[in-house]
């Protein structure tokens, strides 16, 4: 969904950045590259740049939870930060809920106990949800939502 979304709103000319937060190691280098050797002698960022991107590799020694603001804090002006996980951080979001997936695992939805939960998209009636309802499978719809919510106004292109 949060690629479908990217397209949209780019489409309105608004810039976006995203954040993801993954249980998995990450690693964007190469063992035996410089950048990695940069890191592995102890160098606390490296950054690999090239000319069409570049990377800021951080490393944390001593992990200790993620703070989103940190992480917003580091990334350039733009109209709009989408963020995937960190569902504990305070701030508006959205929930996607799929029928398919909340049955497994005895997964519950969390909007019940989450007031910073403004709206739901789902692929199925929620009769008992007091959240705005979005159709999972209508990405323009919940662009548009997002749009109106967060006041973000087209931009020429």
């Amino acid at each position: 969904m949060i690629t479908a979304l990217i397209v949209r709103l780019r489409a309105r000319g608004l810039r976006v950045s995203t954040i993801k937060h993954t249980h998995h190691d990450v690693d964007l280098d190469k063992p035996g590259k410089d950048s990695w050797l940069h890191r592995e002698a102890g160098a606390h960022e490296v950054v690999l740049a090239g000319d069409l991107r570049w990377a800021l590799l951080h490393e944390r020694r001593d992990p200790q939870p993620l703070d989103l603001g940190l992480l917003l804090a580091r990334l350039e002006p733009v109209d709009l930060v989408l963020v995937e996980g960190f569902a504990r951080y305070p701030c508006p979001r959205l929930e996607v809920q799929r029928a398919a997936i909340s049955g497994l695992a005895g997964r519950r939805p969390l909007w019940p106990d989450d007031a910073a939960i403004e709206a739901v998209a789902t692929d199925r009636s929620l009769p008992q949800c007091d959240r705005v309802q979005l159709p999972l499978e209508e990405a323009q719809t919940i662009c548009d939502w997002i749009a109106t919510r967060f006041g973000l106004y087209d931009h020429p292109a």
